[in-house]
């Protein structure tokens, strides 16, 4: 792998592997909590929005640019990036770099295609109506992050985006994507150094000379919130709910991996995840549960969800704090941990056989911090994770007076 600085200043990094596909993604450190005084939502409206047309080309030529070559172009947008990206064949891959700088730097935003724009992301908003476990998930997080830039909606509302204009977009490009605050990788069966330098060629054409960084996040403390316990009442036939607190952020490290290893133990995606067995497996209260964690810049979030009939709801509750209690109480013993450590590496390594799922990482590494880590370093890491690690985490994440919880019943 070779990773590196353009002269403008964007980070970038190229991998070889032996897949026939390229893939390629522009990361972009620009996401909701990034919007300041702007109308919510702006973030994502613009991700939606760069593909409705550039400086060279119609949203018609952008729809079909890659697709007539077999290939797929993508974005998403979170609290702390905006992310485009590309799949395509190796010998398509500077076509598609080339596209993707080409959004990022010379968007139009063509009035009567964002309307037509405006009218999807609000129908996205609305859908989550249908959608309980993402909608309470959503709620929860921005309750926990309340008065905090976390705490912002990464959709928005309809209202607030019926209010975005194309002025608006046009300022919060222009004051948020720089170079400076971009990473660009790419990971195909191409000779790594050739791939360098056909990708600084390219950066090269879409910046000329070197960017300041005119934007710079601004990082505040969280985690001195009171607890909260709600519940709002949906009507629904499934009652979701999630519990969760604050967590080690991006630059946790001494807690972070504790912390990943304690989530992946607790409910993790294998069905011999401790709560999906005794919830699901053992007791048939509910249908899925799950344990994430989520690591920004300054903070980090770890949260339980789950779904379950009405008349579960409190034995699944009390059932979770049965098993995080086992976790709280008495260290792993080795051959459990040892079987824990394995179970996760192998998860990662499989999941990183993903052409596209490394190269979506290796964007969102280099702009937390500035390189790549090697699949050894993630090992190193993880193995020397120990069992006290993993009970103090499981202690000071959920204890019980700093927990919060929402239900939607």
């Amino acid at each position: 792998m070779i990773v590196g600085k353009s002269d403008c200043g964007l980070s970038y990094a190229v991998k070889r592997s032996g897949n026939t596909v390229g893939y390629c993604s522009l990361s972009i450190r620009c996401g909701t909590r990034d919007e300041g005084d702007h109308h919510s939502g702006l973030a994502h409206f613009t991700e939606h929005t760069l593909f409705k047309g550039t400086e060279k080309k119609s949203a018609r030529v952008i729809g079909s640019y890659l697709d007539k070559l077999g290939g797929e172009l993508n974005a998403f947008t979170t609290k702390e990036e905006i992310v485009l990206h590309a799949t395509v064949l190796k010998e398509d891959l500077g076509k598609a770099v080339s596209l993707l700088l080409e959004l990022a730097t010379c968007p139009s935003f063509p009035e009567d295609e964002i309307e037509v724009e405006r009218g999807v992301v609000i129908d996205e908003i609305n859908s989550y109506k249908d959608s309980p476990a993402d909608d309470v998930y959503d709620k929860f997080e921005e309750s926990l992050f309340e008065g905090h830039p976390l705490g912002r909606s990464i959709l928005g509302t309809a209202a607030s985006v019926r209010k975005i204009t194309c002025k608006e977009l046009h300022e919060f490009v222009s004051e948020r994507f720089i170079p400076s605050g971009m990473a660009l990788a790419v990971v195909a069966d191409i000779d790594e150094k050739k791939m360098e330098d056909s990708l600084l060629r390219l950066v090269g054409r879409a910046f000329t000379g070197a960017s300041p960084d005119i934007f710079k996040r601004t990082l505040s403390e969280v985690g001195a919130r009171a607890a909260f316990s709600r519940r709002v009442e949906k009507r629904n036939h499934e009652v979701n709910a999630v519990l969760g607190n604050f967590a080690p952020s991006l630059y946790g490290e001494d807690k972070r991996f504790a912390t990943i290893l304690l989530c992946n133990i607790l409910g993790g995606p294998a069905s011999n995840s401790l709560l999906n067995d005794y919830l699901r497996e053992r007791n048939g209260w509910v249908y899925g549960v799950e344990a994430a964690y989520t690591q920004y810049t300054d903070s980090g979030i770890v949260t339980i969800a789950l779904g379950c009939e009405r008349g579960n709801l409190d034995k699944c509750l009390d059932g979770t704090w049965k098993v995080i209690g086992t976790l709280q109480d008495k260290p792993l013993s080795e051959r459990k941990l040892k079987a824990a450590r394995k179970q996760l590496l192998s998860q990662l390594a499989i999941s990183s056989d993903n052409g596209e799922t490394q190269c979506l990482s290796m964007g969102k590494s280099l702009l937390a911090f500035g390189t790549v880590y090697s699949d050894g370093e993630n090992v190193r890491a993880i193995e020397s994770v120990t069992s006290e690690q993993i009970m103090e985490a499981a202690q000071r994440t959920f204890n019980r007076d700093s927990v919060s919880s929402l239900i939607f019943l």
